[in-house]
């Protein structure tokens, strides 16, 4: 009997261990090189001054080293955080820095964020497989983790599934046009791939409402960060483990002619003496609902008694 065949996989998707060997390995400088992580943080954190919410469990999916639990817990004090990553180390990180007080909100106000610091918890888990039994967050909040989730429907599908009904999923990725110059720099360089694949806006819509979130919200914007060259670009794409880890990616070393190609495209770039580098950062967020059908379909019909005429 010839033996099943599975096709093969796309050379676009990320590779979840080499995503989390580069996590892992970036802990330690992640902090001093993540400033356009911690900008996004602080914009999502501002739509949550529109959103009327009181959540008694946060889940920090994708916490990196723990950038927004201080900044939650001041928010929401009465609320127990679940911060996770993909990666061990970032997790080690996120629990001491939480631990050490560095954050400014959690030592001017200490006394208020007490309780939540006291109650946060840290582990170690996938987006695609969470380790939460059954319903349990008010609040699903993950800050620029999704770009390296190659299945997204799944991940949408596993953060409706912990939220309670009246739950809210907030989240910022990257767009198709982050790292735009990077990509054109190093296309036809070598035939591989050099930068994660990302997906559009109204694609990640479509998704949410498809696992069954309601009122799907969705926003975009670009930012511009400008380096002093092109290896100063790439190096802090490595100090925060935001380098290519596509399954299609080189495996060596590229050559000294190729690299000097694809630098030449980026000096070309050059404006007033800066490199530039797009990201196009999209914000999202979506309700969860009672199901308007069940697994198999069909639609639900709720019936309400009538309340008893005084």
């Amino acid at each position: 009997m010839a033996e099943p065949s599975y096709p093969a996989p796309d050379p676009r998707d990320v590779d979840p261990r080499a995503v989390r060997r580069a996590f892992a390995e970036a802990a330690a400088t992640y902090d001093a090189a993540a400033a356009l992580q911690h900008e996004i943080g602080m914009r999502m954190a501002e739509r949550l001054d529109y959103v009327k919410l009181a959540p008694s469990v946060i889940l920090d999916a994708g916490c990196g080293t723990g950038d927004a639990v201080g900044d939650l817990g001041v928010r929401y004090p009465a609320a127990r955080i679940v911060a996770f990553d993909i990666a061990l180390p970032m997790v080690l990180a996120a629990r001491a820095r939480l631990r050490a007080g560095r954050s400014t909100f959690r030592r001017l106000l200490r006394p208020f964020a007490a309780r939540s610091m006291a109650e946060a918890a840290f582990v170690c888990a996938d987006i695609n497989a969470l380790p939460f039994a059954g319903v349990a967050c008010d609040l699903v909040w993950s800050n620029l983790a999704l770009q390296w989730v190659n299945d997204l429907p799944r991940a949408f599908g596993e953060f409706r599934r912990v939220l309670k009904v009246g739950g809210l999923l907030s989240f910022t990725t990257f767009g198709p046009d982050t790292l735009r110059e990077v990509r054109a720099a190093f296309a036809g360089v070598d035939g591989r791939t050099h930068t994660n694949r990302f997906v559009d806006m109204h694609d990640i819509g479509d998704m949410l409402v498809h696992a069954g979130f309601a009122d799907p919200v969705m926003d975009m914007e670009y930012v511009t960060l400008t380096y002093e060259s092109p290896q100063a670009l790439v190096a802090e794409l490595k100090a925060i483990g935001a380098t290519n880890r596509t399954r299609g990616r080189p495996r060596g070393l590229m050559g000294r002619a190729r690299w000097a190609r694809a630098v030449a495209r980026l000096e070309a770039l050059r404006r007033d003496g800066r490199i530039p580098a797009t990201f196009e950062v999209i914000y999202g967020h979506a309700w969860k609902v009672p199901p308007r059908t069940t697994p198999e379909g069909h639609a639900i019909v709720r019936l309400q008694r009538p309340g008893r005429r005084p």
